[in-house]
């Protein structure tokens, strides 16, 4: 097949960000879907507003976590390559948004979606420098910080920090007791992180793997606490 030709830089951007944000409507649409998830989260118990809710958070979580990801200072990239991205991460919010409107979506509802991504967006960029200061302790309990333990800390702390605020949406704040909850949204985001970062990074095997280890012992070490 041969690669799409686009008009400009910005077509290029547009359609990137378009295809970025398909993907983590695809990812969320997966975990909604998935007989595990729909157990933990007792949706077959709840109205069908209390369902559209969580589907809606699990959407602008996976939307903002690409846009976390975007703006990740630990890409390995080109310099010129960030500055791209960068352009990228701005048109992400806009993308869902036209991708809504041509499914039909009202332009009232559109704005409600802009409002929650920018507010998930902050919440979660926000509670990242607790994620990092939380999981350096925690690490640091178990040895003294290396260069790559750090390393590997920054590199999962958007996907942490994503996973924490969205199990707690999703719960409306009762997270006690559903451990099992946070990590099934947990595992899917870290896909979908794991994925789309690799491609960013040039398709390199050494970040997936370090990330790939990082998310194992962490998902250990969360089992070893329930």
């Amino acid at each position: 097949m041969n690669p799409p030709q686009f008009e400009s830089l910005d077509h290029a951007a547009d359609a990137t960000a378009d295809a970025l944000v398909r993907a983590a409507a695809g990812s969320a649409f997966e975990l909604f879907r998935d007989t595990e998830f729909r157990r933990l989260a007792s949706l077959e118990q709840l109205s069908q507003t209390e369902q559209d809710r969580i589907f809606n958070e699990l959407v602008v979580a996976s939307v903002v976590l690409i846009m976390l990801l975007l703006e990740a200072p630990d890409l390995r990239m080109a310099t010129d390559f960030r500055a791209y991205c960068a352009e990228l991460r701005a048109r992400i919010p806009r993308a869902h948004v036209s991708q809504l409107r041509s499914l039909g979506v009202e332009g009232e509802h559109l704005r409600d979606w802009e409002r929650l991504i920018t507010m998930r967006y902050e919440e979660y960029a926000r509670d990242r420098h607790d994620v990092r200061a939380a999981a350096m302790h925690i690490e640091s309990l178990e040895k003294s910080l290396s260069v790559d333990g750090l390393s590997k800390i920054q590199l999962l702390v958007p996907v942490q920090a994503t996973a924490i605020g969205c199990h707690h949406h999703v719960c409306r704040g009762n997270t006690d007791g559903r451990d099992e909850l946070f990590k099934a949204i947990l595992r899917s985001l870290s896909r979908l992180y794991l994925e789309l970062r690799v491609t960013l990074e040039g398709g390199k095997i050494t970040p997936l793997t370090r990330a790939r280890v990082a998310v194992k012992k962490a998902l250990r070490r969360m089992r070893s606490r329930t």
